[in-house]
């Protein structure tokens, strides 16, 4: 980042949907972007880093070398955008509050703390669990977003709301119309502006999300100068939607930026609460309807890579077969995993491109039969009941359509009847929290310390609990003793391995079908912006940036309309 960078201007950004919350800490309502930016945490991570906190409320840490406990001394500056200072009784009240009232995903990721005491002079201890090794605790636990007590304690926190908070960060909410947009401002005397870690960061004066319902709509809003900066997520769109005056001007800039980040899974996830899907084959047999190399070669422009890994784009991802160290990993749970996983290289389907998916037809007719479905009259039965295998794939985006009709038209080639049905936002989202789905189009993110959240997404627990991460409803005493592993690793190589054994147990289940990945991020933007020289290995630090003012005067010349 550039220390130096100036502050000022103002930068407009898209979302697609809409929002009705801003609470984004409970599992109720569609929450607005960019409320992260309104409160401050514990510690604060480095996007050059794999996993490094430094201290921002806390200004000290101090643990034992077990990391059984950590205690936090509170920086005194820190304070709420009222101008009361933060105190001990605000982290307490924040904890139990998010275990109590937040979303289930707090109760995961913090469930090995059993006390959290005010030890006075500014210090708070947290108190792990006994017996239980947990190293990653002592870093998570500062990743821990402080609220301020005096506030929440005359409102419900368990519900939605569209009063704007009161935070402690760089920024606040300025103004908003529900669903339609949201405008935040810089705190001009936010407590933390001369800390380090915010040096050359948080440099716009106000930064606006404008609400789109269609991603074609959004596009041709940022062609037409409502907004300043996106990130494209659409290879056909990026293909060929992204030329013309301004980009032939420089008026708007076009660019790929490479990044480290791991890319985790999207996939087509099946809900396994539905009795079609609990069979294995079942789901590895469907898998082969997938042709991966004809969508990249027709539709995507061939700028993408198959995803074969939950961790893609880094170290902790499986190839090949099991080293020696993930072998001896598994060897304790091989009656609950496929033999596969201690055997063989995990690929997906792989197909010629040409549309002729013969070989992977077969394939899923040997399983299907295995398991107790055949062809009737050109249609996939159960032998037993003679009920068709039909199933809706549930999708947020209309643009997503294009991707999953050759899906659904191979699927059909197996005699399965499958639906696509779009929603909006809201529906989507409650339903999605709610479990209440066939087949979703998922997306997980991970990072390069993978811990407590991983409990989240698999474990039985999770998977029992509505509005938890576990969408698939994944529950294997293997995996989720494997879960248990990665979050007790020790040091960094036991923390690849044992990744690398969840991955394949993860891969072979057959619990999604994987898509696609890139590792660099596709960028435009109206030419008003300068950024540091360095792009963060981890992220794209787009809050590096900053409005450079000869740029906008040019820029403005030629385009005085631009909001």
């Amino acid at each position: 980042m550039n220390p130096d960078a100036p502050k000022g201007g103002s930068v407009r950004l898209n979302s697609i949907g809409t929002y009705d919350s801003f609470n984004g800490f409970i599992s109720k309502g569609v929450s607005a972007d960019g409320l992260g930016m309104i409160y401050e945490t514990l510690t604060t991570g480095s996007s050059d880093e794999a996993f490094t906190e430094y201290g921002l409320i806390a200004d000290e840490i101090e643990y034992p070398e077990d990391r059984t406990w950590v205690i936090y001394h509170l920086n005194p500056k820190a304070r709420f955008h009222d101008g009361e200072a933060i105190n001990v009784d605000d982290v307490i009240f924040t904890f139990n509050t998010l275990m109590d009232k937040g979303a289930p995903f707090y109760k995961s990721y913090y469930g090995d703390i059993v006390e959290v005491k005010d030890l006075g002079d500014r210090r708070v201890k947290f108190q792990f669990r006994e017996g239980v090794t947990n190293r990653e605790l002592v870093l998570i636990t500062g990743q821990l977003p402080v609220l301020p007590k005096h506030y929440w304690e005359s409102r419900d926190f368990s519900k939605s709301t569209l009063e704007p908070p009161l935070g402690s960060g760089a920024y606040r909410i300025k103004d908003f119309k529900a669903g339609k947009y949201i405008t935040y401002e810089r705190v001009k005397d936010y407590w933390a502006s001369n800390h380090p870690v915010n040096k050359g960061s948080n440099n716009f004066d106000t930064v606006r999300y404008d609400y789109y319902r269609d991603a074609t709509v959004s596009l041709e809003a940022f062609k037409a100068g409502e907004y300043h900066f996106r990130e494209e997520n659409n290879s056909k769109m990026w293909a060929s939607m992204y030329s013309g005056k301004t980009f032939e001007e420089k008026l708007t800039i076009r660019a790929e930026i490479p990044h480290e980040l791991p890319r985790g899974m999207q996939g087509f996830a099946f809900n396994l609460r539905r009795s079609i899907f609990k069979d294995r084959r079942v789901r590895e047999a469907i898998s082969y309807a997938f042709d991966f190399e004809w969508s990249n070669k027709n539709l995507f422009y061939g700028q993408y890579r198959r995803t074969d890994s939950f961790f893609e784009n880094s170290e902790l991802a499986s190839s090949g077969l099991p080293s020696p160290e993930e072998l001896a990993i598994l060897e304790p749970f091989r009656k609950d995993l496929p033999e596969e996983v201690f055997s063989k290289k995990f690929r997906p389907s792989l197909t010629d491109g040409t549309g002729n998916i013969r070989s992977q037809l077969r394939a899923a007719s040997k399983l299907f039969k295995e398991a107790g479905w055949e062809i009737k009259e050109g249609k996939l039965v159960n032998s037993s009941t003679g009920e068709q295998l039909k199933f809706e794939i549930l999708l947020i985006s209309p643009a997503f359509e294009r991707i999953v009709l050759p899906f659904k038209k191979n699927l059909e080639r197996m005699g399965i009847e499958a639906s696509v049905r779009v929603v909006d936002t809201s529906q989507y989202v409650n339903r999605i929290r709610s479990f209440d789905f066939d087949m979703f189009v998922m997306v997980i993110g991970q990072s390069l310390s993978p811990g407590n959240e991983q409990d989240n997404y698999w474990s039985c627990k999770a998977a029992e609990t509505s509005g938890t991460r576990n969408f698939i409803g994944i529950c294997n005493p293997a995996i989720d003793k494997l879960i248990r592993l990665v979050i007790e690793a020790p040091d960094r190589e036991k923390l690849i391995n044992r990744t690398r054994a969840l991955d394949r147990a993860l891969l072979w289940g057959h619990y999604v079908i994987p898509h696609w990945h890139i590792n660099y991020y596709r960028l435009a933007y109206w030419n008003k912006f300068s950024r540091p020289e360095i792009t963060p290995k981890y992220s794209l630090g787009f809050f590096t940036w900053w409005v450079d003012e000869s740029k906008e005067k040019t820029l403005l010349a030629k385009k005085p309309n631009l909001k």
